[in-house]
């Protein structure tokens, strides 16, 4: 019987110090599987994407790397009054020759949006593409957004504006392709704060069928950054400057005798933003809204009375 109580001690302190040490050991392993938990939840939350570097897809006339969440509808108001230089006898532009355009861009996915759009100068109609290559990342590991932007503009012109080009179009050889013309850009943008964003773009722009003393052809740069100095209000700033490269120009004209708009598109102005809206007030060198129209026939000097008074009003809406 003593035996037996010996036994039965033995085997109840055997279980108690092999219950002991499963249930270490469990805690040993759930401690470690929560640090393993909360050191991929980091990892996670520091390659989450970071905020857009701007609140909204369109900072003046150009593209921003911002696209709208799938299933976003924008909606877009571009206002471009007349140049100031006539003062006040046309309210420094406001009773000039205006343009203006309507747009609207929808995102299929949370990385592409398609967009078209109408402008009242040369009955301008527009699509526009828009695809996120990379998105900036908390940790940086991608240390950029890079974006492709596409736009094609028909020019709704009557046909007979392409009768004064001789060289190229007759009334015989007019084709509907005359009216084309083209602007793709590759963007790269950095949101390095809260406050600081910017972003650079190189730019080929191409028009199918041009006057004979222009040039069918035009690269060029840009830049735009925003400083946020409250929690809806912005400065903003863009710049687009054509380059008059002479390699790419046509090889049956004459260098001499070609004309070539090379005037940079500078803007200055703030924006007031929220969850769905943004209101953009500024100053700005170029007539034309389309970046094409921008970049090949711009003409006003900034420095020497070529300013023009702007806005911009865009709206979201989420299906």
């Amino acid at each position: 019987m003593k035996n037996m109580k010996k036994i039965y001690t033995t085997l109840k302190i055997s279980a108690l110090t092999l219950l002991t040490i499963v249930a270490t050991q469990t805690l040993i392993v759930a401690q470690e599987a929560t640090q393993d938990t909360t050191v991929q939840e980091v990892v996670v939350e520091e390659e989450q994407p970071v905020r857009a570097a701007f609140e909204s897809g369109l900072l003046f006339d150009n593209a921003t790397t911002t696209i709208q969440p799938s299933k976003t509808l924008e909606f877009i108001l571009q206002h471009r009054f007349g140049i100031i230089e006539n003062g006040i006898k046309d309210i420094y532009g406001i009773y000039g020759a205006a343009n203006i355009r309507f747009g609207l861009n929808y995102s299929i996915l949370d990385n592409f949006s398609v967009g078209v759009g109408t402008t009242k100068t040369n009955v301008l109609q527009d699509l526009q593409l828009k695809y996120r290559v990379l998105e900036q990342t908390r940790s940086n590991s991608i240390p950029v957004t890079v974006m492709l932007y596409e736009v094609i503009g028909i020019d709704g012109s009557p046909s007979t504006k392409w009768d004064l080009t001789p060289d190229t179009v007759s009334t015989k050889s007019y084709k509907f392709s005359n009216r084309m013309s083209y602007f793709t850009q590759l963007v790269v943008s950095r949101r390095f704060n809260d406050h600081l964003s910017l972003q650079v773009g190189g730019a080929f722009t191409h028009y199918n069928c041009v006057d004979s003393v222009y040039n069918h052809d035009r690269i060029s740069l840009s830049f735009a950054g925003r400083y946020k100095f409250s929690p809806q209000g912005s400065f903003i700033i863009a710049g687009d400057f054509p380059l008059d490269l002479k390699k790419i120009e046509d090889a049956k004209k004459v260098s001499e005798s070609t004309i070539v708009y090379d005037k940079p598109n500078l803007t200055v102005g703030f924006e007031i933003a929220t969850s769905t809206h943004a209101f953009q007030i500024y100053l700005a060198s170029a007539k034309g809204i389309l970046p094409q129209e921008d970049i090949m026939w711009n003409k006003n000097d900034i420095f020497n009375g070529g300013i023009l008074i702007g806005f911009n009003l865009t709206r979201l809406w989420n299906f």
